[in-house]
């Protein structure tokens, strides 16, 4: 198998980042190994005719983020390499390469083709992803999907037993492994760990119909850093610990935590307490680099012919993973009441809809497939006139310079998520919107609501009026009102960027706050004594 690089150049992470707002205390030396552990390893194998496997990167900003700070301390990533075959042999191959090359070492955690399915289509996908995404009815609560969850978990833990020195800080990542905290304690892996939720965290009356809510929640406070997307997020996390936890007392002022006090079931009420502190870190992009590689020659060559396809007509733009928690349909049917309603937008804006396949084997993620394409063909034959078709719609993954190209030229993108943990195409089509002449317009319950509502047209997608005038508002907006919105959403963007995220989670983890009982603290920071 043939080793090549496959980590693009980024830069290191931004010095000047947030510093934690409260007296800290340096917990670990300033050259500490990092230990990023997630679900996926940040590479893709891919099977090669009769040599073994290759491997290509990772999508994503995370790994951008986190190559430079692993490549400086010499950090280890742990996580499935993303198929139950692969030989250990192939992957030592291409670890050797990348230890060589970044400083990055790998170490892979191998699963069956049962546990996969438990683990990852079952649990993690089939329970978490619907339930914290607000749509229980979805949930399939397997007992066997639980007892595949926690035993891959068990085997994560296993393998950072063996994998991580004592002074690592181990970084775990996602809904994927929300019991690895617990799993390390039992083997009595010592190492400090934080842990970040990329998706929302539910609400009490949600998270309660959990049937392991117990376990899950004894396993996120395993670890000593908690940190969420968004302070909505990190309140409903701290009101279901308080909730369920007999050991949780949490003092409220209002609608904020100011405090939170974990108390052991036996512990001594004198007894020497562990801090557990949460944080609201939103995740952000690599601002640089999207804007950089917008501006590139190939994507200019590119971007222009989209616009002779358009033939001058305005494009709105939907790119979207297949899932049924980004609001396509609801977004198909505003568009589709867009046209109905305002005859002027007919002919003059086309609506192009890019869907990235995504979980094909799971049957409400087929049936969606088909949902959509029923509705795209409705509204095409409803509204299509000689020389105009009003959605194209393509379900295929596109490259970096296509995608590029597309947020380039896309006068309006319509980002509609009915829940969403942050949601990075808003964040990447504004930094790639070089010309600043682009409108966003941008569901309130994505996470990147919070961030960018200074500068996008916030909609409600369930009500499908509501953001139909939304796309209309944004075909007849203003080109100054078009740039100044624009110029705030790139500036939020770029002075918050993924580096900037990276650091300020890195920061929280090395400093302990020490805030007593009835003092307040950040309006994004709680500190949690666990005693005992």
């Amino acid at each position: 198998m043939a080793a090549h690089n496959v980590f693009p150049e980024s830069r290191p992470p931004n010095p000047s980042a947030r510093q934690a707002c409260t007296t800290e205390v340096l917990l670990t030396p300033p050259k500490q190994r990092i230990v990023i552990v997630s679900n996926r390893l940040p590479i893709i194998l891919d099977r090669c005719d009769g040599t073994g496997w290759g491997a290509k990167p990772a999508a994503g900003g995370l790994v951008a983020a986190l190559r430079p700070i692993l490549r400086e301390s010499g950090g280890l990533w742990v996580g499935w390499p993303g198929a139950a075959d692969v030989d250990d042999t192939d992957l030592a191959e291409v670890g050797e390469h990348l230890a060589a090359n970044d400083n990055l070492r790998m170490r892979a955690v191998q699963l069956s083709s049962e546990e996969i399915d438990g683990f990852y289509q079952g649990f993690s996908n089939g329970i978490v992803w619907p339930l914290f995404h607000g749509m229980p009815k979805i949930c399939s609560f397997s007992p066997d999907h639980w007892r595949a969850y926690s035993q891959v978990n068990r085997k994560f833990a296993e393998v950072l037993a063996r994998e991580a020195a004592p002074d690592d800080f181990l970084w775990v990542h996602d809904y994927h492994l929300m019991l690895l905290g617990r799993e390390l304690g039992r083997l009595r892996v010592p190492n400090r760990r934080g842990f970040f939720l990329h998706i929302p965290f539910p609400s009490l009356d949600l998270f309660l119909k959990l049937p392991w809510r117990q376990q899950i929640m004894d396993g996120l406070l395993s670890f000593d850093l908690i940190a969420f997307q968004t302070e909505r997020d990190r309140q409903n996390f701290l009101q279901c610990a308080n909730t369920l936890a007999e050991r949780c007392l949490v003092a409220w002022d209002g609608k904020q935590v100011v405090r939170g006090r974990f108390l052991e079931r036996a512990a001594a009420a004198d007894k020497a307490g562990r801090d557990i502190q949460t944080e609201t870190l939103p995740i952000s992009i690599d601002y640089s680099k999207v804007a950089k590689d917008a501006a590139s020659d190939a994507v200019q060559q590119r971007a222009r012919q989209l616009r002779v396809d358009l033939q001058g007509r305005a494009m709105v733009l939907g790119v979207d993973r297949l899932d049924y928690t980004k609001g396509i349909l609801h977004r198909l049917r505003a568009f589709q009441l867009a046209l109905d309603r305002h005859a002027k937008l007919r002919g003059q804006m086309t609506l192009v809809q890019h869907l990235v396949p995504s979980r094909e084997k799971i049957s409400d993620y087929a049936k969606l497939r088909r949902n959509v394409e029923q509705l795209v063909s409705e509204i095409n034959g409803q509204f299509t006139e000689p020389g105009w078709v009003p959605i194209h719609y393509m379900y295929h993954s596109l490259s970096w310079e296509d995608l590029l190209a597309h947020y380039r030229i896309a006068s309006i993108a319509l980002i509609t998520p009915l829940k969403d943990g942050m949601n990075l195409v808003a964040k990447e089509y504004c930094a790639a919107q070089v010309d600043e002449d682009g409108v966003l317009i941008l569901s309130e319950f994505a996470g990147a609501a919070a961030e960018l509502k200074t500068g996008a047209l916030l909609v409600n997608p369930h009500d499908i009026a509501s953001t139909a005038e939304s796309i209309y508002q944004a075909f007849i907006m203003p080109k100054d009102e078009r740039l100044e919105r624009m110029r705030r959403l790139r500036r939020t963007i770029r002075n918050h960027d993924v580096f900037d995220w990276a650091e300020a989670f890195l920061s929280a983890a090395r400093h302990k706050a020490s805030v007593a009982l009835g003092v307040q603290e950040s309006p994004r920071r709680a500190t949690i004594t666990v005693t005992g």
